[in-house]
């Protein structure tokens, strides 16, 4: 009986790093790339991880759930103290120049269009 005790408990530890909470997110558009924006509240710097594989990206951030000393939580209604949220991005961005900032809970990402995907002015001569 014990050893179905350590499954359970393993498949209940596995099932909570697996769930997951899905940050609310704005995508702006402009002519030189995207800017995304995801609420992500509670999550620190050192908590937070982006990934990018091939057109994927991934962002994952753990939340520090702070309880004020001597006091016990009867009832939270965060339960899953983690935020995931995936996109598949179109290949008309640079993925290699992303730039990212974590300011007073929002995770601000920019991403820029690659050169040839950016609009251009072309210069008409006379004569």
């Amino acid at each position: 009986m014990r050893n179905n005790k350590q499954v359970s408990t393993a498949s209940a530890e596995q099932d909570q790093q697996q769930r997951a909470v899905l940050p609310a997110v704005d995508v702006f558009e402009d002519a030189s790339g995207i800017t995304l924006l995801a609420d992500m509240p509670g999550v620190s710097k050192e908590e937070l991880e982006l990934k990018v594989e091939g057109e994927s990206l991934l962002i994952e951030g753990g939340m520090q759930q702070r309880t004020p000393d001597g006091l016990e939580a009867i009832y939270a209604e965060v339960r899953v103290p983690r935020y995931r949220r995936s996109f598949t991005l179109s290949r008309e961005l640079d993925t290699t120049r992303i730039e990212a900032n974590l300011k007073d809970g929002v995770l601000s990402l920019r991403i820029p269009k690659q050169a040839h995907a950016q609009p251009r002015r072309i210069t008409v001569t006379a004569g």
